[in-house]
């Protein structure tokens, strides 16, 4: 928004120029949204008390947690207000791209927000079958507006895979099913990695730090093909988004931090994970989440393999799944897994970077 009204004036006023530079913007969408965030967040803590949106412990869960019970929740609203007005202010919103990353984290946060509404008041939450029907709906108009996106000519339907430069397969239409995946696995992966203080939101950080990176090289011309990766037209603007979201990521750990003042709860870590997997898509680079969302990965994995081995065996793989709390069970604190979780991720951020020459 500012963009579009301040930019056209640099004619006549010089120092308007710098709207024109997506670092510029990006680094000030980091800004605002780290603001927004220490300025409403304590009193939206207070308004989450007076509401009584506390959370609600499992019983098989560690016993340490039981303190936890009646933390303030649904703190992922605080997230997507933090992300939503910086994105709309610093980016272009005449890119399809921008208005795709904004409707995803409209559409899954309130999946999230009912979701933790529901949970609120039955202690279940909604069933997991409606809960898939109403993020593989929200991905219809979000890849629908991924598609009308010109910079992305006839490259949209092709995976990119690391390290073959040569070996581009064109999925067709099918690669609209693989995107949808995509985007619901990233948001359940992120979703279960939310279990403890700041855990998930410390691999978000890095995660989105990893795209803003990769966004604005994959959008500059020079810089894409010194890389040998694809030159995507637009996808600059996803680096301003990038830096909102990890702005207002790092402004909700202020209050998530060991120990917590509030949970973001699904109503955060549903468009968190959904985001990370569009922005995958649109800078097309969508392998390489699994390493850049390591952590996320290898906690759905923990679930999936410690239910498969259940059902068949009546015997477990780990102490507790997801793997975090396999962890603590082992007797580290939470501080600790939550620390360690963030190092390595941090790692698998840098591995992924390097393999953008490797090709």
């Amino acid at each position: 928004m500012i963009y579009h009204l301040l930019y056209p004036w640099h004619e006549q006023y010089h120092f308007l120029n710098v709207f024109k530079y997506i670092t510029f913007r990006a680094t000030y969408a980091v800004i605002t949204a780290l603001l927004l965030s220490f300025l409403f967040g304590p009193s939206f803590i207070a308004f989450l008390v007076r509401k009584s949106f506390g959370e609600r412990i499992r019983p098989d869960v560690p016993e340490h947690h039981r303190p936890k019970a009646g933390t303030p929740t649904m703190g992922g609203l605080l997230i997507v207000f933090s992300f939503v007005l910086p994105a709309i202010l610093w980016a272009d919103i005449s890119s399809y791209s921008v208005m795709a990353a904004v409707l995803c984290v409209i559409l899954f946060g309130a999946i999230g927000l009912a979701d933790d509404a529901t949970k609120l008041k039955d202690g279940k939450g909604m069933k997991a079958k409606s809960k898939m029907l109403l993020m593989l709906a929200a991905c219809v108009p979000v890849l629908g507006l991924i598609a009308a996106e010109e910079g992305l000519d006839g490259s949209l339907t092709r995976l990119y895979i690391p390290f073959f430069k040569n070996f581009q397969p064109d999925l067709g239409w099918l690669y609209f099913v693989f995107a949808a995946l995509v985007i619901v696995g990233a948001s359940n992966a992120v979703n279960l990695t939310d279990g403890l203080d700041g855990l998930a939101i410390g691999p978000i950080i890095v995660a989105f730090a990893a795209y803003t990176f990769i966004s604005y090289v994959s959008g500059h011309a020079a810089f894409s093909s010194y890389l040998q990766i694809p030159f995507i037209k637009g996808v600059g603007e996803v680096t301003v988004l990038c830096g909102a979201v990890a702005g207002a990521s790092l402004g909700f750990l202020w209050y998530n931090a060991y120990p917590a003042q509030m949970f973001m709860g699904n109503t955060g870590s549903v468009p968190l994970g959904a985001l990370l997997g569009v922005v995958a898509i649109l800078t097309k680079h969508e392998i390489i989440l699994l390493l850049i969302g390591g952590i996320f990965v290898v906690e759905a994995l923990s679930v999936i393999i410690q239910v498969s081995y259940f059902k068949m065996t009546r015997k477990r793989v780990f102490l507790m799944a997801p793997i975090h709390h396999h962890f603590e069970k082992l007797g580290w604190p939470e501080p600790k897994v939550t620390i360690r979780f963030w190092i390595v991720s941090v790692l698998l951020a840098l591995l992924s970077l390097s393999t953008l020459k490797l090709r």
